[in-house]
């Protein structure tokens, strides 16, 4: 053996062993590097299934003679609900629109003027009264001169003044008559007849919304949940008649913990599922952050504590389907990496705000 073996092999040693030490370092970092858990990237909340519902009313107090729609049925805008005893209505509304057409043929007489047969009447009475008055005057004339030959009588001269005086009377009576049938109806008449026909048309517009409300029409489109009112109850505008449920805008009522609410905002894509339909994704997007916090409510299963603060979202859905109902409990994902959703067409969420 050479002098220096024993110092080569404790080299040969202190290699081996460091590089033993390198592998098992290299080893435990790529242990740790895989045994090590990654960035969540995936935000899990749950809450339940939420849509707006609305309670229609009647406009007018009377008794429901008719309810059309039963619970479960799906009604459209416009369409009608129930019916109230509209007896005195039909009877207001003839009323009116009979008084509007007398007050509008009044109107259209004067608008007319005086008719040629109404004018040539007025200038044959004048013309008459004429005759009659100019022949007095001849009369009167006679008499004054016979008085002062002693021919006639003081009291006939009189008597023909009398009558001169009647009948010029009389004539400018007619001749008055007559330039009226020609300028026809005052200008001032013509308003006030206007202005009565457009009151009676008020009274009949009136009259017909007296008797539309007489009619409940669906507000929006929607579901019937709940009949609250029969025929022969008696309905008011503070007695709701239904309950209906509207199916847009769809979200899921949920509540991230605050130790969350960085990594969420509104336009993030999330997917939501039910216990009902196992396997069954459904689409959606948050279309709301509430600005303020609260406690947890008791109704939400969070691993937090339920003292944490929350703050509520909405994850709006597409429920093409007609699958998810009220109150229905449901699981919601949200893609902290993706990137902001769009809601599809035909699915817009409407009025996001709480």
């Amino acid at each position: 053996m050479p002098p220096d073996a024993p110092a080569m092999l404790s080299r040969s040693r202190i290699i081996i062993g460091a590089v033993l030490l390198l592998a098992l370092a290299a080893g435990g970092f790529a242990w740790f590097r895989l045994d090590r858990p990654a960035a969540a990237d995936t935000l899990t909340l749950y809450g339940d299934v939420d849509i707006r519902e609305v309670q229609p009313a009647f406009n007018d107090s009377g008794h429901i003679t008719r309810m059309a729609v039963q619970e479960g049925a799906v009604v459209k805008r416009g369409e009608l609900l129930a019916t109230l005893d509209d007896t005195r209505y039909v009877a207001g509304l003839a009323q009116a629109k009979a008084q509007m057409a007398n007050a509008q043929q009044a109107l259209a007489k004067l608008l007319a003027g005086s008719r040629p047969e109404e004018i040539a009447q007025a200038k044959a009475t004048m013309d008459a009264l004429e005759v009659a008055y100019r022949n007095d005057d001849v009369n009167y004339r006679r008499a004054i001169a016979l008085a002062k030959t002693s021919a006639g009588t003081i009291q006939q001269r009189d008597d023909a003044k009398a009558a001169l005086d009647a009948a010029r009377q009389q004539y400018e009576a007619a001749r008055q008559t007559w330039i009226l049938a020609v300028k026809g109806p005052r200008v001032e008449d013509i308003a006030a007849a206007r202005a009565a026909w457009q009151a009676a048309e008020a009274a009949v517009a009136l009259a017909q919304r007296e008797f539309d409300d007489t009619r409940l029409y669906a507000p929006s489109d929607g579901v019937v949940e709940d009949r609250i009112l029969e025929p022969g109850d008696m309905a008011s505008p503070s007695t709701p008649v239904f309950t209906i449920a509207l199916p847009s805008p769809l979200w899921v009522r949920a509540y991230v913990p605050e130790s969350d609410l960085g990594h969420v905002r509104p336009g993030m894509a999330a997917e939501v599922s039910t216990d009902s339909y196992p396997g069954r994704v459904y689409h959606g997007w948050i279309g709301y952050l509430s600005p303020t916090a609260e406690f947890t409510p008791k109704t939400v299963e969070t691993p937090e504590l339920r003292t944490a603060l929350v703050y509520q979202l909405r994850v709006y859905v597409c429920d093409a389907r007609g699958e998810l109902r009220l109150g229905m409990p449901a699981t919601v994902r949200i893609d902290l990496a993706a990137k902001p959703a769009k809601a599809p067409p035909g699915c817009v969420p409407g009025d996001a705000g709480h």
